[in-house]
Formats: structure tokens, sequence, C-alpha cells
């Protein structure tokens, strides 16, 4: 992995971290009043996950990027931005927009995107690979999250 790669991609996940901690607001009267699962992690578990995850996500995308052969470089690079632009909409839908039905939707698209970038990952390098488990794993559990909070609140 070649550091200018490196910063690149964690330039762009930086970003990506950003927008949502600038979009999201756990102490809002909105969201406190959803009605939410008991299964919910509390709100301080969610930066805890999170920076961890945008390190891998980082990692990932430079080891990927310097492992792809030409061919392959610019549609991964197009994907990646994509990944990282639905994963930044999420926290806007959701929070910013206060529309959880249409954050789920997003969070689809999010996971079969997660799930693109894991094999084109895997299949440049076995680590990158391994290193975006995790993040498709709490998109994964996200989803469920976000799906629970859309069936509890539906009528309101």
């Amino acid at each position: 992995m070649r550091p200018p790669t490196l910063v690149t991609t964690a330039a762009a996940v930086a970003a990506t971290a950003a927008v949502g901690a600038a979009a999201t607001d756990a102490s809002s009267r909105w969201y406190r009043r959803l009605r939410k699962p008991r299964w919910q992690p509390p709100p301080a578990a969610f930066p805890l996950v999170w920076t961890p995850l945008y390190a891998l996500i980082a990692m990932a995308g430079a080891r990927t990027l310097d492992a792809s052969g030409r061919a392959e470089r610019a549609p991964f690079a197009r994907a990646y931005a994509l990944n990282l632009a639905l994963n930044a909409g999420w926290t806007a839908l959701f929070f910013r927009a206060r529309r959880p039905a249409a954050a789920l939707a997003d969070i689809a698209v999010l996971n079969a995107s997660n799930l693109a970038l894991l094999r084109r990952a895997g299949r440049a390098d076995r680590l990158a690979g391994v290193a975006l488990a995790p993040y498709v794993a709490w998109t994964l559990f996200a989803t469920a999250l976000n799906a629970t909070i859309v069936r509890l609140n539906s009528g309101r």
C-alpha cells in the first residue's frame, strides 16, 4: 500500500465521516421520540464502532487500488466513491431529512454496494477484502435497526 493512495482514501473517508457527524443529532427531540428497539446500542457506541470501521475502509480502499490492474482501478475508484456517498447519504436522510423509510432504501443500496466492494477488494487483495468484512456486517446490523425503527414508527 503506497502512502499517497492511503492519504487519498483516508481523506475521502474522513470527509464521509465528517458529513455523517455533522448530520447526526441523536439528541434531537425528533430522534428521542422515535420508538426504538431495546437492542439498539446507546448513542455513545456509534462513534466507537465507526472510527475503526472508517480506518478499515480507508486501508482496504488503498490496498485495493494499489493492487488493482489498470482496467480494474478506475471502476473500483468509482464504486468506492459511490459507496462513500451512500454512506453519508444515509445519515442525511435519517437524521437531517427525518426520513427513516428513505434512509432504509439508501442503506439497502449501500448493502449491495458493500458486497460489490468486498468482492472486488477480495479479488485484488485478500487482506483488503477481510478489512471490509466488519463494515459489511455492521451495515447489515444497521439495516435491521433502521427497518425496525421504520416498523415501530409507521403510522405515527
